[in-house]
């Protein structure tokens, strides 16, 4: 898959941004950065598009900028040459598609119906926008009418919101989603920027879902892992299971019988999803131990971060 459309789907969420103003563009870009997404779509909605993606990318080169309501060749060779990596259409409009397929430029198209999956298919298209989302008729229409495909996957716009976003994101065929709910009209042009921030860190909380698991305690050998585990269970009723390398009191104590990484043990960490949570604390300058990697039927499900907190080694869990 086309690089900056990887790099979409890592990040999750694409704010859909209409900009009245474009001296605006560089505080709105900055609010979306401080809230831990780095990723705009501007929309050719207004006469300022074009000048606030120029501002975006020059100002603000970590923010992945691309253009949105792309509707003719023009506004793609516009939205380009001002910087933008990415375009973005609310229908299947072949020419847009094709003149982006030409010219190397990622294109997401808007299709609601499978003829339009089909003609995205036949151009070899891997990702293209559902759209309007919620009005089409939302994730129910969205599983039944992509069920006979695949090779392509979705970015739901249009109706996304806190409420619904999770439960997208959770279908195997969305890459990402696309909304506006964290960078409303009135917030943008009232200059309430920090609000923005607020509501995006909201967002990317929302779609990480960051819970504690559990707490790993290290111990020197199977024995003392086991008296351990034992005096918890024989003082709190924790039912003891036992594995290869740990041994759990109840879902919140791991008992680990040879002493692993951390001074005296671990915390797990449980996401929504550990891939976009890599991505996220890859962003927050946090390295990420690839050897300590765990998979399940070919998916990620445990990894350790370079992090310790209090002697306690960090790892991510998958739901």
């Amino acid at each position: 898959m086309n690089k900056i459309l990887e790099k979409i789907g890592e990040l999750g969420i694409v704010p859909v941004v209409k900009i009245e103003k474009a001296e605006d563009a560089f505080p709105l870009g900055k609010a979306l950065i401080d809230g831990n997404l780095p990723i705009a779509e501007i929309t050719f909605r207004t006469s300022a598009a074009e000048e606030s993606i120029k501002t975006l990318t020059k100002e603000l080169p970590q923010l992945l900028v691309g253009a949105g309501t792309v509707l003719t060749v023009e506004q793609v060779k516009k939205a380009v040459s001002a910087g933008a990596k990415f375009i973005v259409s609310p229908g299947f409009n072949p020419k847009v598609v094709d003149y982006c397929i030409e010219n190397s430029i990622p294109v997401t198209p808007g299709i609601n119906n499978p003829t339009q999956i089909e003609m995205a298919l036949e151009r070899e298209l891997e990702v293209v926008k559902f759209f309007p989302a919620e009005a089409s008729g939302g994730l129910p229409l969205l599983e039944s009418m992509s069920a006979p495909y695949s090779g392509i996957k979705f970015i739901p716009t249009g109706g996304i919101n806190l409420n619904n976003l999770s439960s997208y994101l959770s279908y195997n065929k969305v890459h990402a989603c696309g909304g506006s709910w964290m960078v409303k009209d009135n917030l943008i042009s009232s200059g309430n920027f920090a609000e923005i921030t607020r509501l995006t860190q909201e967002a990317v909380s929302t779609m990480l879902g960051f819970e504690f698991a559990h707490l790993g305690i290290n111990e020197e050998d199977k024995d003392k892992a086991l008296n351990s585990a034992n005096l918890l269970s024989h003082l709190f009723y924790f039912p003891i299971k036992e594995g290869a390398s740990s041994i759990f009191a109840g879902p919140g104590f791991e008992v680990i019988k040879n002493k692993f990484l951390g001074e005296h043990g671990h915390i797990a960490i449980a996401t929504k999803d550990i891939h976009r949570a890599i991505s996220y604390l890859k962003m927050k300058s946090v390295s990420i131990l690839p050897e300590t990697a765990k998979e399940k039927d070919g998916k990620l499900i445990a990894i350790y971060v370079d992090q310790e907190v209090s002697g306690f080694a960090i790892h991510l869990l998958q739901k």
